[in-house]
């Protein structure tokens, strides 16, 4: 069959898609976990098979072993594809965030004194604030807001299950308000100070 591939005949191409079709389509969704994806690389392996059939050995194994191999190779070919846009993702927020911690926004009127003592402040707390958050939600926090990553970008960006990515930020957020969410004590003692 492969021979007559070789010789371009599209009747025993489509009879050998026939037959593999099922086991490399379940493969690659196995092996990618989208279904999207999977057809994709799917597409792609036939179009390997259709231009490189003289590259098949019978000595190396069966036509669907030799489909099998390629169907394998392409999916390791797009994870480590997807790995690297991931990792793009997240060196542009890091370098977002970086931006971010260093942004001085410049108003229209100058502060007087107490106003800029109060932005420095808040900048203070912010940045403690951040400090006791635990890693993982730290991260997500930050990748989320000075980032600027809708939840599916970080998610894919971090390898992370979606539920969790949103599950760790909102606890992240809930950390951060009553951390920075002055005390009953706190108010009192900022009388007259021009901070409460």
């Amino acid at each position: 069959m492969i021979e007559r591939i070789v010789d371009r005949d599209a009747e025993a191409f489509a009879g050998l898609y026939d037959r593999t079709a099922p086991y490399v389509f379940g493969l690659l969704l196995r092996m990618l976990g989208q279904r999207e994806a999977a057809e994709e690389v799917a597409q792609e392996v036939y179009m390997t098979v259709w231009r490189n059939a003289a590259a098949y050995d019978a000595t190396r194994g069966t036509p669907a072993t030799w489909i099998g191999l390629i169907s394998r190779s392409r999916a390791v070919d797009r994870l480590r594809s997807e790995r690297s846009y991931a990792g793009a993702v997240v060196r542009a927020a890091k370098a977002a965030t970086s931006a971010a911690k260093e942004l001085h926004v410049m108003p229209d009127a100058p502060l007087s004194p107490a106003e800029a003592l109060e932005i420095s402040e808040r900048r203070r707390r912010v940045r403690a604030a951040l400090k006791e958050l635990p890693s993982e939600q730290r991260r997500l926090v930050e990748l989320a807001f000075f980032g600027g990553l809708s939840h599916s970008e970080i998610a894919r960006a971090t390898e992370t299950p979606l539920g969790t990515v949103k599950s760790r930020i909102r606890a992240g957020i809930g950390k951060l308000e009553k951390i920075l969410t002055p005390t009953h004590d706190q108010r009192a003692g900022t009388a007259g100070t021009g901070l409460e």
